[in-house]
C-alpha cells in the first residue's frame, strides 16, 4: 500500500486532493490529508470574517468523502523527513508517509518589531480572523482601528470594516508612496480616493518602530487606538522554514520543475511554501495543486510525469466592501463594480466545485 501525505487543506491541497479523486485512485494508494480544521476554508474572504459582514459558515466547506481518503485534524508538532513520519501536539500519535506534499501556506511577518506579535490581530487563519472580528465588532462607538499595511489583504480589511462600522475611526499605516504597489497606478488613485471618500485616514511612509497594547508607534509619533491589525508581510509556515531544505531570500522552499524538493524527491511543496516567481495567491496555489496532481498520479502509475506547462495567473482582485472593487482583468486595469462582481463570481465557482 502506497501512503501519500497531504498537509494542508487549503487551495493547492484541496485542488490536488479533488483532482486525484477526478483521475481514479490507484487501488494500492492511501491519502491522509492532515488539517487543524475539519473543513476547507476561502482564505481570501477572510477579511469579511475580521469585519463581522459574514457568517463564518459561509466561509468554509466540508471535504470530499472517498473510501481512499482518510483525514487528521490536529496541529502537526513536526514533520519528520528522516523517518517521513509526521509527528502531533497533545498526543503520540504519528503517520507515516511515502510521499508529502507540503501545502501549509504562510504565516505572519512581523520582521522583527517589538510588541507586533503580542498586541496585533491577524488575518492568516481562520481561528485569527475569527479573533479579530470579535475584537473590531465589540468595539465602544467611535472606537479606533489601524490597520499595518497596505497590501491587497490591509485594503480589503480596512474597506470592510469601514463599511461594516461606519462610526469607527479607521487608520491605514502605508511604508510606500501609495497603496497597492503591485497594481496599475490607475487602481491606486481608485483605491486612494474611495478611502478619502470613506474617511479612512492613509498615513504613507509609514515606519512602525512598535506596537503596544493600546497603540502604534510611528516615525516617532504614537497613535492611540483600540484594536491594530497586522497585514505587513507573510513568511511561510514555521514548520516549513525549520525544514533541512534549500530555501530561498524569502525562506521558501526551492523546488525543481516538478514541484518536487531536489534532495527528497517524494516531497512536493505547493503554494505559499513553495519558492515561485510569482506572488503568493489562491490562484497560484490552485494551478499548482492541479500540476501536482498530474505529477503524482504518473509517479503512482510507474510513469514519467510531463513537464507542467508554465502557470499563467488570470489576474488580481480586490473588494472595496461589498460594491465596489478593482483588479486587473484581461491585463487591463479595472475599477468599480464589474471587478467586485467577478470576486464574487470566482468564490461562487470555487464554492461549488
Amino acid at each position: 500500500m502506497k501512503r501519500l501525505v497531504i498537509l494542508g487543506g487549503g487551495y493547492g491541497g484541496l485542488k490536488m486532493l479533488l483532482n486525484l479523486i477526478e483521475n481514479d485512485l490507484p487501488e494500492d494508494l492511501h491519502i491522509t490529508l492532515v488539517d487543524r480544521n475539519p473543513y476547507h476554508s476561502y482564505k481570501t474572504e477572510y477579511y469579511t470574517i475580521a469585519a463581522g459582514t459574514v457568517a463564518d459558515k459561509d466561509v468554509r466547506t466540508d471535504f470530499p468523502k472517498h473510501d481512499q481518503v482518510e483525514y487528521v485534524f490536529n496541529d502537526i508538532e513536526q514533520i519528520d523527513t528522516e523517518q517521513q513520519e509526521i509527528l502531533f501536539k497533545d498526543t503520540h500519535d504519528r503517520v507515516a508517509y511515502d510521499y508529502l506534499v507540503i501545502g501549509l501556506g504562510c504565516e505572519d511577518n512581523y520582521h522583527g518589531i517589538e510588541g507586533a506579535s503580542e498586541y496585533t490581530e491577524s488575518v492568516q487563519t481562520f481561528s485569527n480572523a475569527r479573533h479579530t472580528g470579535l475584537s473590531v465588532c465589540n468595539l465602544k462607538a467611535h472606537g479606533k482601528v489601524s490597520i499595518v499595511g497596505a497590501g491587497l489583504s490591509g485594503i480589503e480589511v480596512a474597506s470592510e470594516i469601514r463599511e461594516s462600522r461606519p462610526d469607527l475611526n479607521i487608520r491605514l499605516l502605508d511604508r510606500g508612496e501609495t497603496v497597492l504597489t503591485a497594481f496599475d497606478a490607475k487602481i491606486q488613485e481608485y483605491v486612494e480616493d474611495w478611502f478619502k471618500k470613506n474617511d479612512v485616514e492613509v498615513l504613507h511612509n509609514a515606519n512602525v518602530e512598535y506596537v503596544e497594547r493600546d497603540g502604534v508607534c510611528n516615525n516617532g509619533i504614537c497613535y492611540v487606538n483600540d484594536v491594530t491589525v497586522w497585514t505587513a508581510g507573510v513568511r511561510p509556515n514555521y514548520l516549513v522554514r525549520a525544514l533541512p531544505f534549500e530555501k530561498d531570500n524569502q525562506e521558501k522552499v526551492l523546488v525543481n520543475d516538478f514541484y518536487q524538493v531536489p534532495s527528497h524527491p517524494n516531497v512536493y511543496v505547493v503554494g505559499d511554501c513553495a519558492s515561485s516567481p510569482h506572488s503568493p495567491s489562491a490562484q497560484l496555489a490552485g494551478q499548482q495543486g492541479e500540476q501536482i496532481a498530474d505529477i503524482l498520479t504518473a509517479v503512482l502509475k510507474n510513469k514519467q510525469p510531463q513537464k507542467p506547462k508554465a502557470i499563467k495567473l488570470k489576474g488580481s482582485l480586490g473588494s472595496l466592501g461589498k460594491s465596489d472593487g478593482f483588479g486587473n482583468m484581461l491585463q487591463q486595469p479595472v475599477t468599480g463594480l464589474l471587478p467586485r462582481l467577478a470576486k464574487s463570481g470566482v468564490l461562487w465557482m470555487h464554492k461549488r466545485h
